[in-house]
């Protein structure tokens, strides 16, 4: 690899701990200039390939385009990482800039007629190439990226089409670094006893560490963090402090100034529209629908109301539970949203004998993560090895070495797992490296992948032990299930490694992998008490597995009805006011006051922050039909570590990324496509399938 002079090394070069990136070898300033050398790197590149005297040939075309650009792939993989994880204002000032940038760079390569010309050359005598399954799901992959960037319109659409796609990408970079504004900005400090009544220690420790950061010692702050805002609700007696807090909460994005993003939404809404139509597609959902197992807009709003009848029907069954209890203790107010946690909650206790903080003590963060280490060695064979003392992007980031049975590297494992100021809400899966066999420009041939999680739980006080909800060790288990699909791909071609499948497929080896955390043996094991190290007791164990599907109308509703409004959005002909359009397909739907969507629109990061899941949110429960019938073939063994399920589960679902269709790859495993009967079972909406 020839390293531009005006381009940091330590940037492309990477040099550390088994080909890790030598974090501490980087500074912010190095990105700009890394960018330039990088972009201009790349599309000498391309310009080689699309010029090329010969031919065009797989090889020479195809393989080509999949290994150039090596170089951007590691500054962008270093940058897009720090602008999640642990940004700051130089780097969200960069950001705003390289964004629309990227998106010209890609535009320009998606409508350059020569290479496009060698590619559909290639895309027209494909049955002729004899080529395997994989390289033709690459050439169809190439093939259709094009297409979709505007290679078949002509010159002033391929312009037009260049200008809104820079125009998105500078948009969603704005729309995320509003929402981490707003999360950032805003904290409710508490100092009283009236003000903390009901708070469990666990939390007060995590609020006066939060508190202490904000320069507030000797006192407590709710933030916007759903590790601590969400407990807060749970938990908080104090009814006036709760609707505050949750107020701000489902603000985020919306509450004027220069982090308000409703004018963003309704220019995002209507640039992608456009981008719809000057493709060819009725709208933006068919658009993104085109190339997934769903297909139609019509599909997925099919299986989101079948579940949101039965959702709503079971929710207002809750309400009506949760109004007894207010009445009970003598108050005449109804169900509003900022009770409905903590009423379950206090519902959960009496129903089940057990609540959130009897139950906290025994799920340690450190344990859950040897958990979830422990599940991938049994189900596949790897071992993790923590390393210490390899410098990351944060001091917090831990790195592991993976093995496989015979001792060999096969990846490296970055957990970054405490919330902290300059990280985005939520948590995610993304690499720094995927794995790929072919032979690169450096003399290598292949990589390992180099993936992270990152999560967003609340960091304890010096000393204690970070302990997490029984939802906080979900999302530490799907994560990691997102994880190891990249970690155990095992493709040729670097553009279908791991995690590059279809969007509603995507979902399904992390939401399968949260199955084993309340397998009971995993929990007997794991789940310990951090002052004792007594296991959890067998009677508390039953509880939890018995109330597994306890408050499942509230949580359905939350999760459907943002995925409604989704695809409401990305169907409509156009909107200039989305929050009536939000507004009313809630109202068409019956959904019902006392509760909230998961994601409000001002702060829909999977949305409106980037592409990723627009047209796309109901891809969790599109994949969650398929993890609950997948999990239902261990159940019929009798064993959920059944070796033979395993290695068919690892041999198609898990190692093959997109080298085959998803509907392929799930019938290979299952030997038949699901119904959402056992997804409707695993959630309580329906009785269970015997």
């Amino acid at each position: 690899m020839t390293v531009n002079v005006s381009l940091n090394p330590a940037l492309v070069r990477w040099t550390g701990h088994e080909g890790l990136p030598r974090f501490d070898a980087v500074k912010d300033e190095d990105f700009a200039p890394a960018f330039d050398a990088a972009l201009a790197a790349h599309e000498a590149e391309i310009e080689a390939i699309a010029n090329n005297p010969e031919p065009p040939t797989f090889e020479n075309t195809i393989v080509a385009l999949e290994i150039a650009g090596d170089e951007l792939s590691r500054v962008s993989a270093l940058f897009w990482n720090k602008a999640g994880a642990h940004t700051n204002d130089l780097i969200q000032a960069l950001e705003r800039e390289i964004a629309p940038k990227m998106s010209r760079h890609y535009s320009k390569i998606g409508t350059n007629p020569v290479l496009f010309a060698r590619i559909d050359a290639l895309w027209e005598k494909r049955e002729d190439m004899g080529l395997d399954l994989e390289a033709m799901r690459v050439l169809e992959r190439h093939w259709k990226g094009f297409v979709k960037s505007g290679a078949k319109l002509d010159k002033p659409d391929q312009e037009r089409l260049a200008e809104i796609n820079e125009r998105l990408a500078g948009l969603g970079a704005k729309f995320g670094q509003n929402v981490l504004g707003d999360e950032k900005l805003w904290a409710l400090v508490l100092a009283s006893e009236e003000e903390l009544a009901g708070l469990p220690d666990f939390l007060l420790d995590s609020m006066a560490a939060a508190a202490r950061d904000r320069g507030e010692d000797g006192k407590y702050a709710v933030t916007l963090s759903r590790s601590i805002i969400e407990p807060f609700l749970t938990f908080s007696e104090n009814r006036e402090l709760r609707e505050q807090a949750f107020k701000a909460w489902i603000a985020r994005g919306e509450n004027g100034g220069d982090t308000d993003n409703r004018a963003i939404i309704a220019e995002t809404l209507s640039l992608r529209a456009e981008k719809a139509r000057l493709l060819g597609y009725e709208n933006y959902a068919a658009l993104k629908l085109d190339d997934t197992m769903a297909k139609t807009a019509e599909t997925v709003n099919g299986l989101l109301m079948q579940v949101w009848e039965k959702a709503a029907a079971r929710a207002r069954e809750e309400e009506a539970e949760l109004a007894k209890l207010i009445a009970a203790e003598g108050r005449n107010h109804e169900v509003m949203p900022w009770d409905w946690r903590h009423y379950a909650e206090k519902l959960r206790a009496e129903t089940f004998s057990f609540s959130e903080s009897e139950l906290k003590p025994y799920l340690q963060l450190e344990k859950i993560i040897d958990a979830c280490f422990a599940v991938a060695h049994r189900l596949f064979g790897i071992t993790a090895t923590e390393k210490k003392g390899i410098a990351a992007y944060h001091p917090d980031v831990r790195v592991f070495e993976i093995r496989d049975a015979q001792g060999r590297l096969v990846a490296l494992f970055l957990g970054d797992y405490f919330a902290r100021s300059s990280k985005r809400s939520g948590a995610w899966m993304s690499s720094f490296q995927s794995q790929h066999k072919l032979p690169l420009k450096n003399g290598a041939t292949g990589e390992i992948p180099i993936i992270y999680n990152v999560c967003n739980f609340a960091k304890p006080a010096e000393g204690k032990p970070a302990l997490l909800s029984l939802d906080d060790a979900r999302t530490l288990f799907h994560e990691f299930g997102h994880a190891l699909h990249g970690m155990l791909s095992n493709v040729t071609y670097p553009s279908v490694s791991g995690t590059g499948v279809s969007r509603d497929f995507v979902e399904l080896p992390s939401q399968l992998y949260e199955h084993w955390l309340t397998v009971p043996e995993i929990l007997k094991t794991y789940a310990v008490h951090y002052r004792t190290g007594a296991p959890m007791p067998e009677a508390l164990l039953e509880k939890v597995l018995a109330a597994r599907t306890f408050n499942s109308g509230f949580a359905t509703v939350e999760f459907t009805s943002s995925a409604l409004v989704d695809m409401a959005y990305h169907t409509a002909e156009a909107t200039s006011d989305p929050k009536a359009l939000e507004a009313a397909t809630l109202e068409s739907i019956g959904m019902p006051q006392s509760i909230v969507m998961r994601h409000r629109s001002p702060h829909f990061l999977h949305v409106f922050s980037g592409d990723g899941y627009s047209a796309g949110y109901y891809s969790y429960m599109w994949s969650e039909v398929l993890d609950a019938d997948a999990f239902a073939a261990f159940e019929e063994t009798g064993n959920p570590f059944d070796p033979e399920m395993a290695a068919r589960l690892k041999a198609h679902i898990y190692s093959v990324g997109g080298a085959i269709d998803p509907e392929d790859a799930y019938k290979a495993f299952r030997g038949k496509l699901p119904s959402p009967d056992a997804m409707l079972a695993k959630r309580g909406l329906v009785a269970p399938i015997l």
